[in-house]
């Protein structure tokens, strides 16, 4: 069975915001997350809560937040809280972090440091003791279990969500590079004694479904574009024969990014992304060929599509998965 989710990025009206969560989860999906941008958008906190009020089946949480904007401690308590509300359906994806950090000019933070976050936070959520900073805290009142996943593109981190995660986040739909991502997952897996078959896989892109592909592609570049700005990091931080050259070789052209127009269709960001390179990283095309891209998701071990629901035709997306596509993966 494939899952299905949505990312909604938090800038649409509060009240769309809503009637979005309530479409998704009548049209069958089952998790629903939010970016968490603090300053491009709104602090997804209360719209999380929002969410939960207003649904009773789907899986919510940030995907991704990061270890540094928010002080761990907060995001545990938080999360915490949001298990009550919604009985015990909040998730958490984490990451280095990107937008959140780079729009106050700060850099993503080390792998070390989510591992330690990671730990801390799921710890703290399920109501057990734990050290900070050399003081011994608990969420005394905190219940249940927070499933954490973990995004990653470079193998230290990817062997780190193997390692430690319910999940890993795999930012693209492309079967080749999810398959290398899944090398170091298993690789991190096997090392910490885990079955790597344990460990849920998402792939998190946008999909467009279009007799158009010219169309299609147009409404989704800003997605490669956004990914163009983790593919940067590893090139600064791997040797070239490290990475696939797949993933690093479509950045030669990239002159820049404004984060201030950061998943945005029709961004300037995208200018530089080939076609070729958007029919990769994003579920294209006809109902027959989003079905036929997905199976092969599902073939190298993909549990989870979660569409960047960000891409002009919001509703209609919703029912046409919910109508033609999600019932076949049933």
């Amino acid at each position: 069975m494939l899952n299905f989710g949505i990312t909604l990025k938090p800038d649409w009206a509060i009240e769309d915001l809503i009637a979005l969560t309530r479409k998704a989860e009548e049209n069958g999906f089952t998790y629903g997350w939010l970016f968490d941008s603090h300053v491009l958008w709104k602090e997804i906190y209360p719209l999380l809560t929002l969410m939960a009020l207003n649904t009773t089946r789907m899986h919510l949480g940030p995907c991704v937040t990061n270890p540094v904007t928010r002080d761990p401690t907060v995001t545990a308590s938080a999360l915490a809280t949001l298990n009550i509300i919604s009985g015990g359906r909040m998730e958490m994806g984490i990451g280095r972090g990107d937008s959140a950090r780079r729009v106050i000019g700060k850099t993503p933070t080390t792998v070390e440091r989510m591992a330690w976050a990671v730990e801390l936070i799921r710890a703290l959520a399920s109501g057990q003791e734990v050290m900070y900073d050399g003081t011994p805290i608990r969420l005394t009142w905190a219940r249940g279990s927070l499933p954490i996943w973990i995004a990653g593109y470079g193998p230290k981190a990817l062997r780190t969500a193997g390692r430690l995660g319910d999940g890993v986040i795999l930012q693209f739909a492309d079967p080749h590079l999810i398959k290398w991502c899944l090398g170091f997952v298993h690789e991190g897996a096997r090392q910490a004694g885990r079955d790597p078959a344990s460990i849920q896989v998402m792939s998190a892109a946008p999909t467009f479904i279009s007799n158009d592909m010219a169309k299609a592609r147009d409404q989704v570049r800003w997605f490669p574009a956004l990914v163009s700005n983790h593919v940067v990091d590893l090139v600064s931080r791997y040797k070239p024969e490290e990475l696939p050259p797949e993933l690093t070789g479509y950045i030669r052209t990239r002159r820049g990014y404004d984060y201030h127009h950061h998943a945005e269709v029709g961004s300037d960001n995208a200018e530089f992304v080939a076609d070729e390179v958007v029919d990769r990283f994003c579920v294209l095309g006809t109902v027959e060929q989003v079905r036929a891209k997905l199976q092969e998701l599902v073939n190298v071990g993909v549990t989870q599509f979660n569409i960047y629901l960000m891409s002009g035709d919001e509703p209609e997306t919703l029912e046409v998965y919910g109508r033609e596509i999600i019932p076949a993966f049933r």
